[in-house]
């Protein structure tokens, strides 16, 4: 049984809810000064203040001490690459003498320079590529991630990706939600005949895919030189007609309509918007749909940052997220994270907080199952090594999680 008792945290920041949060709902993190959180078989049962009983026998429960620590909900990493074979130094530096994203990615790098390492790597070498990154994101906080394929474009290599990612689920404490993504680049053998690529997405993958249940979301990448809107909407109709949950990579380099698209099909998210417009998230606010933002990815391709302060402002349900991948962000970096969105970005410690956790969870429809401290939800928990919440951005780029417990079970102490 995983029963476990934090005993006496300076906070208990519980983010409560069951729902993404939007305006003022993302200031408010429900805090409890000098609380106390019960986790019984995996799930919370008790969250109490000071002054309450603990109403179970303490003997049949490990306990923590938590006194000086501020406790949150796991965080919820939403979007992500993790499992993927080599790597792209040498574009950097090419960006960093002034090469863009695209140009690189059109002369036949970026995502297809992955994919022939990808199809190349064998799956026991994923699988333990894919171990090691999971083991790194624990580490700092992280308790439940979602994966995207999209590394693959061919059959073999993108139902590859997906069953490393469900034997991970399988070995690793990590919960993965998997993200079909296979609409994320045309490989060479594709190039001028995108429409026949999407065609042969909607008549073989996506049905394969959802027949072996290898993924509960499917994602297509919204932009120009890319996929058009078009395009995008016979996609991901198509994948809600298999039962997928719906994401799009939008209006990442150009504003193309990838908001107004999400909102128009109800995604579950709309996620890097560096490039959205105000109709757009408009469309966001009206639809409810998540703009999930990943401020890695801009500060590592020197773009504009998401205008963040406009969409929350606007109503817009803001979760932030790594993006980790081998290109455009190298770097499943939670402290870098938390110090982009506040320093940079305008958000209030208060509302960073809220994105990475429970509108995080909203970003893969899980608000009702993690993402906060509720009674009756997955004792997903961290403890901090400083007694506020708001050292997270305070202490710029250093890892303060202490203590990292998954369903109800210490899992990491740093």
């Amino acid at each position: 049984m995983n029963n476990l008792i934090v005993k006496d945290a300076s906070q208990v920041v519980t983010c409560s809810g069951f729902a993404g949060k939007r305006d003022e709902e993302m200031s408010d993190l429900h805090i409890i000064e000098n609380g106390t959180v019960v986790v019984t078989d995996g799930r919370i049962t008790h969250v109490l203040r000071q002054s309450e009983p603990i109403p179970v026998n303490e003997s049949e429960y490990q306990i923590i001490h938590a006194e000086g620590k501020a406790v949150l909900p796991g965080f919820v990493d939403s979007h992500t690459h993790f499992v993927f074979g080599g790597y792209r130094e040498e574009e950097f530096s090419w960006r960093m003498r002034g090469d863009s994203y695209m140009e690189i990615m059109q002369r036949g790098g970026g995502i297809i320079n992955t994919t022939k390492a990808t199809r190349s790597a064998s799956e026991e070498e994923l699988f333990d590529l894919g171990m090691q990154r999971l083991d790194a994101m624990m580490k700092l906080g992280i308790t439940t991630v979602e994966g995207k394929s999209g590394y693959g474009l061919d059959r073999e290599t993108e139902l590859k990706q997906l069953r490393v990612m469900r034997r991970l689920q399988q070995t690793h404490p990590m919960d993965i939600v998997a993200t079909y993504l296979g609409a994320h680049a045309v490989s060479p053998e594709w190039k001028g005949k995108e429409d026949d690529f999407i065609d042969f997405q909607i008549l073989e993958m996506l049905p394969h895919v959802a027949k072996e249940k290898l993924a509960e979301c499917a994602d297509v990448f919204c932009e120009k030189n890319v996929f058009t809107v078009e395009q995008s909407r016979r996609y991901l109709n198509a994948a809600k007609e298999q039962g997928f949950r719906l994401k799009i990579h939008a209006d990442e380099m150009t504003s193309l309509g990838g908001a107004e698209l999400a909102a128009e099909l109800r995604c579950l998210s709309a996620d890097h918007l560096l490039q959205v417009s105000d109709h757009g998230i408009r469309a966001l606010v009206d639809a409810g749909v998540v703009a999930t933002l990943l401020p890695l990815t801009a500060f590592s391709l020197r773009e504009p940052y998401a205008r963040s302060r406009t969409m929350i402002d606007a109503g817009c349900i803001v979760a932030l997220a790594t993006d980790f991948n081998p290109g455009s962000s190298f770097s499943a970096s939670v402290p870098l994270l938390f110090a982009l969105a506040c320093i940079y970005m305008q958000l209030s410690p208060e509302e960073a907080v809220t994105a990475f956790t429970i509108n995080g969870a909203a970003a893969i429809g899980r608000a009702n199952w993690i993402g906060s401290i509720d009674v009756g939800k997955q004792g997903d928990l961290i403890l901090l090594q400083f007694p506020s919440y708001k050292f997270l951005p305070y202490h710029v780029g250093m890892n303060i999680v202490d203590t990292v417990i998954k369903q109800g079970k210490q899992i990491v102490k740093n």
